[in-house]
């Protein structure tokens, strides 16, 4: 006799054709803890994780930048695919195409702060006049002018932002660092891409629900990047038109610091508001001051509030609350680039934690801006329908 062939349990449920999978999760089950020590374990892990990442960040920074670029890029990696360009060409040309775009951002940042150096100097008068403005309207409240001197005079002075504008250029030797970690993650994760796709197949037979959560993961990043991108640049075309029209200096400049900071979830185009509207108060007076204002917050909020989530759909996926917090989580974990990364990272950790957990998945109810509430008013319907048969049953009886 033969003895018959162990069940191998393949890790996910299922096992090999001689077993049905049910004794291997019979003869384990996990512990069952007490669910607020399981909620403060969670919480002081994050922590320690965040805090752990802030150390590595300088090394973790470029890495998923660099893994983002890539995805936002490979929409146009596939279709020359479909277009039967070779595999190792349409490597190339989709990674030339993200080292484009990425020095094209840094010139436009450099020719910016450029710009302000030699322009705001010229506005030292003005700065002076709000600044004696601002103390005369301040001390009909009883504020002290020697308190306020200290404290407004190095704000309200071009010097000093100029000053500031310098040492950003200063530290051009660390950004162009982290550029060159970037350039050089890329062309690797690129020369990865070539042969990823049957890895990603293998994974869909495998596992299924991890490889559906890590391509709704790159789905998401991929056209998220893409409508940012666009939207950024129509926000931003809209906003040099009506600056030009208001008479504001430097008004390129001013667009392409609101196409840079359109990038900062929830708050960039606040972020990118005040230079123009300082500008046009030190320029025109409060009257242009206030309608730039106005206009720029109108212009920001109808594009990016009310048509650029149409055209996004599910690629940001989680509410407005989650995106700020993530906002202020990421930015201390990473530094200033993870304000951009910011929304990516999220969609990451959800990908991994909640997406690929069938018993996690309850969370998108709570954080995803379009929660599939369809199952739950099924399972409604049907308690409903039963309760109603109970009683018709009862009477046939």
């Amino acid at each position: 006799m033969h003895a018959e062939p162990a069940e191998q349990d393949r890790g996910d449920g299922r096992v090999n054709e001689n077993g049905s999978g049910r004794g291997a999760h019979a003869a384990w089950s996990a512990p069952n803890y007490p669910r607020p020590l399981v909620i403060l374990a969670g919480v002081v892990l994050a922590i320690v994780g965040l805090i752990a990442l802030q150390q590595v960040a300088s090394f973790v920074t470029p890495v998923f930048l660099g893994l983002n670029l890539v995805l936002a890029i490979a929409p146009f990696f596939h279709w020359m695919m479909r277009k039967r360009v070779p595999k190792i060409l349409a490597g190339v040309i989709a990674g030339l195409t993200v080292y484009a775009l990425l020095f094209l951002f840094v010139g436009l940042l450099i020719w910016s702060v450029v710009v302000l150096i030699q322009e705001l100097p010229k506005y030292g008068s003005q700065f002076n006049d709000l600044y004696q403005q601002l103390l005369e309207w301040l001390s009909g409240f009883g504020v002290s002018q020697d308190v306020l001197v200290s404290q407004l005079q190095g704000m309200l002075n071009p010097s000093s932002i100029v000053s500031l504008l310098q040492s950003f250029l200063g530290n051009f030797g660390s950004v162009m660092s982290l550029f060159a970690t970037l350039a050089v993650v890329i062309f690797f994760l690129f020369f990865d891409a070539i042969t990823f796709e049957p890895r990603m197949e293998q994974v869909r037979d495998e596992r299924p629900t991890i490889g559906k959560a890590f391509d709704s993961f790159s789905t998401g990043v991929s056209r998220y990047w893409i409508v940012t991108t666009i939207f950024g640049l129509i926000v931003a075309v809209v906003d040099v038109v009506a600056l030009e029209f208001l008479g504001v200096p430097l008004a390129l400049v001013w667009g392409v610091f609101s196409f840079l900071t359109n990038y900062i979830p929830n708050i960039g185009f606040i972020i990118g508001m005040i230079p123009p509207v300082l500008m046009a108060l030190l320029a025109n007076g409060w009257v242009n001051a206030l309608i730039v204002l106005a206009l720029w917050s109108i212009i920001n909020f109808v594009i990016q509030s009310l048509i650029q989530p149409k055209f996004a759909g599910e690629a940001v996926g989680v509410t407005p609350t989650v995106s700020f917090l993530s906002l202020l989580v990421w930015a201390f974990a990473l530094g200033p680039v993870g304000a951009l990364l910011a929304l990516p990272a999220t969609l990451l950790v959800k990908a991994v934690l909640v997406d690929a957990n069938p018993n996690a998945r309850w969370v998108n109810l709570l954080i995803s801006s379009e929660p599939d509430l369809r199952r739950g008013r099924k399972k409604g319907s049907k308690k409903k329908a039963s309760a109603d048969s109970q009683p018709d049953a009862a009477s046939a009886g």
